[in-house]
């Protein structure tokens, strides 16, 4: 794509807007989460329903946060607690395709909003309900399916984060415990989650006129995340006898060619020269021949020697120079190698130059 073809400001955000048009979403939801979902749901065209309480979501203190996230929703206020409040919920629900909830289980059971009450209503209804540590009931414990009592505890981000063991897997290279600034169970456990159920729900309702009630649990959603650690953490175990801690792991720092590495002006350039080939070729541009086939494809694994003593040659090279200098040099060689980038330089750069008013930019890009 030339310059001249590239998409105006807000314009890829507009290229799928009829994919969900026509699908009506009752959102009862706040802060986070919920309204991110159905933002991305409003981002394919559907009709959201914002449904708040009286008091509003607490989210609207946020100003701009709640504006980015709930703008071209149609907004309506209820007493949940009044039975008025209650019927003209159920009012919009009769010709809704999903609704979507945060509430704590068995909250919806006592706004009478509950499944059984409204698939009497409207039989293809896909009710949605994000919750941190998902839902049990005697069934299911009966089962042996569910073995906690989690269900109804309270929680946030940060806590189902710890929860799930992802927290733990985020350390410094010193072994430091590291505090995220981006919501990860709320957004990839929560959000993104929520909207790969509800369309797949949707799916199944529009074949088989059937509805049904689904629980996202933030903190199962974000261990089943884990892929990569389980995994790794099995390989390097077999190799040097113990399980490795976070920074430690293949991807966590013990390989030279996936790193990040310290400038001279205490900024860092990420490596992920993860095959050989681009390994080769990071070596090519820093001068080091004499690494090239100190690399994983090639038996040399994080554990020995060589491959540490590789880690702390190239550490040094990367330390000499300063973050400007290596995004020129690496500006025009394909080795999976960039810089760490502040937000405000992200938001500066050209990979971003498409973003909205509400520096949004659409995950997907319809190419034909």
């Amino acid at each position: 794509m030339t310059d001249r073809q590239l998409p105006n400001r807000g314009q890829m955000h507009e290229q799928m807007t009829d994919c969900l048009q026509g699908l009506r979403v009752v959102d009862l939801t706040r802060n986070l989460p919920g309204p991110f979902a159905t933002r991305l749901l409003a981002d394919l065209g559907a009709d959201i329903i914002k449904i708040e309480p009286k008091n509003g979501d607490p989210a609207r203190a946020f100003g701009d946060l709640f504006t980015a996230l709930n703008h071209g929703k149609t907004t309506e206020k209820h007493d949940f607690r009044d039975a008025k409040g209650i019927e003209a919920i159920k009012a919009h629900l009769k010709d809704a395709d999903v609704m979507l909830d945060s509430f704590r289980p068995g909250v919806l059971e006592g706004m009478g909003l509950d499944a059984q009450t409204l698939h009497a209503i409207n039989p293809k209804l896909v009710i949605t309900s994000i919750t941190g540590y998902g839902v049990t009931d005697s069934t299911m414990e009966a089962e042996g399916r569910v073995n906690h009592d989690w269900a109804n505890k309270a929680g946030h981000d940060i806590n189902f984060m710890a929860m799930s063991g992802v927290l733990d897997q985020l350390k410094t290279a010193q072994g430091e415990q590291a505090m995220p600034n981006v919501q990860f169970a709320d957004l990839a456990g929560g959000s993104d989650t929520a909207v790969i159920a509800i369309l797949a729900a949707v799916f199944a309702a529009q074949r088989t006129s059937k509805g049904r009630h689904i629980a996202i649990s933030m903190t199962h959603s974000l261990y089943q995340h884990m892929v990569m650690p389980k995994a790794t953490g099995a390989l390097v175990e077999s190799l040097t006898g113990k399980r490795p801690t976070p920074q430690h792991d293949f991807l966590g720092g013990a390989l030279p060619c996936y790193r990040l590495y310290q400038t001279a002006d205490h900024r860092y350039m990420a490596v992920g020269s993860l095959e050989l080939k681009f390994w080769q070729g990071l070596c090519d541009v820093l001068e080091l021949p004499a690494l090239k086939e100190l690399h994983w494809q090639r038996g040399v694994m994080p554990h020995m020697i060589e491959s540490q003593s590789a880690t702390k040659t190239i550490a040094e090279k990367f330390a000499s120079q300063t973050l400007d200098y290596w995004q020129q040099v690496f500006a025009s060689v394909d080795v999976c190698v960039t810089p760490v980038l502040s937000l405000h330089e992200a938001k500066a750069h050209p990979l971003f130059a498409h973003q909205d008013e509400h520096d949004a930019t659409s995950g997907w890009q319809q190419i034909v």
